[in-house]
């Protein structure tokens, strides 16, 4: 590589971890405390991906992923999942018009998914048959119709959100559409600096408002900027082996496999979260100023990547042995 186009990367790599910066700043004058959830999010975004959200009740996720629409001048639209809510009701559907000469025609009208930003509240709150319409959209980015394919706008990214607390009338996620996740993030609940803090904002005259950090006319040039950049991030031989080893102990049946795997594991993350780790690890290396991976990046992408991914058995959830702890296990060996 030439050393303009070497000066020139390095550069890119400076704008990207300040504007991420810049966008993590404004959004924490908002929303108190959950750091690592609102990183995870943004990451998401310039990975390319979505993000399963997974928090009790009244923690913040709507207003975050309301202030991250803001704060990158982005459309949102909040699709509150209920019981007897239908595919139609989030694609969009053909409507019956008349024109003034009385000629009457079908005409599309988009629904609430043709938006940038996303959020389908309570996601397990729905049947089967309205999540499956999320599955082409998150996938595609397209919805069809009636055999007609509709395009989505671009970027674009859905942020789900679930209640862990409440199990009745709920319809928990397939395999196939928690895959389409790139993240599984877990909101805790605020400590009590957090907390007071929480109640001085939200019970008093002061009125906090963001402001966009891009201008409306570049947002998603620059956001496909950044999603380009994130994906020159190289990794190197061995850090790649060291995924995919991690890859294969989380899988049973699998010669690598570890023992904890093998006796609480029935099914493990496949091609689609290795993926999810190392796009996510390369954001994390833009953000420390470099453009080659390190082992840190790969392990802070583990978790969140791959905790929805490992399908535990019975066995596992009568013992209390969760995914973190077995992704644990395996960064340990």
């Amino acid at each position: 590589m030439e050393p303009n186009n070497q000066n020139e990367l390095r550069s890119q790599v400076t704008e990207f971890a300040n504007t991420f910066q810049r966008l993590e700043s404004e959004i924490s004058r908002l929303i108190v405390g959950q750091t690592e959830a609102i990183r995870l999010a943004l990451t998401a975004i310039f990975a390319g991906g979505h993000v399963l959200l997974e928090g009790a009740p009244g923690l913040g996720k709507t207003l975050l992923v309301k202030s991250i629409a803001q704060t990158m001048g982005l459309s949102f639209h909040r699709i509150q999942f209920t019981s007897d809510l239908m595919p139609s009701d989030v694609t969009g559907t053909q409507v019956l018009t008349e024109d003034e000469h009385g000629r009457r025609s079908f005409v599309f009208k988009p629904g609430p998914i043709f938006s940038n930003i996303v959020l389908a509240d309570e996601v397990n709150r729905t049947g089967p048959k309205t999540q499956s319409a999320l599955l082409e959209a998150m996938e595609e980015h397209q919805v069809s119709v009636l055999g007609t394919t509709h395009r989505l706008p671009e970027p674009f990214f859905v942020l789900a959100t679930q209640n862990p607390v409440e199990l009745e009338g709920t319809y928990p996620l397939p395999e196939a559409q928690l895959d389409r996740f790139l993240f599984k993030v877990l909101m805790p609940s605020p400590n009590s600096t957090e907390l007071k803090e929480i109640l001085s904002r939200t019970t008093s005259t002061q009125n906090i408002k963001l402001a966009p950090i891009f201008e409306p006319a570049e947002t998603t040039n620059i956001i496909m900027q950044m999603r380009t950049l994130v994906r020159r991030v190289v990794i190197a031989p061995p850090l790649e082996d060291l995924l995919i080893g991690t890859i294969f102990a989380l899988t049973p049946n699998s010669k690598n496999c570890t023992d904890a795997t093998a006796e609480y594991v029935r099914f493990g993350p496949g091609p689609r979260g290795a993926q999810s780790v190392l796009l996510a690890a390369k954001v994390f290396a833009l953000l420390d100023g470099r453009l080659n991976l390190a082992y840190e990046d790969i392990n802070s992408a583990l978790a969140p990547a791959l905790r929805h991914r490992l399908i535990l058995n019975y066995q596992a959830e009568a013992e209390g042995i969760t995914a973190d702890s077995l992704i644990k296990e395996v960064v340990k060996k």
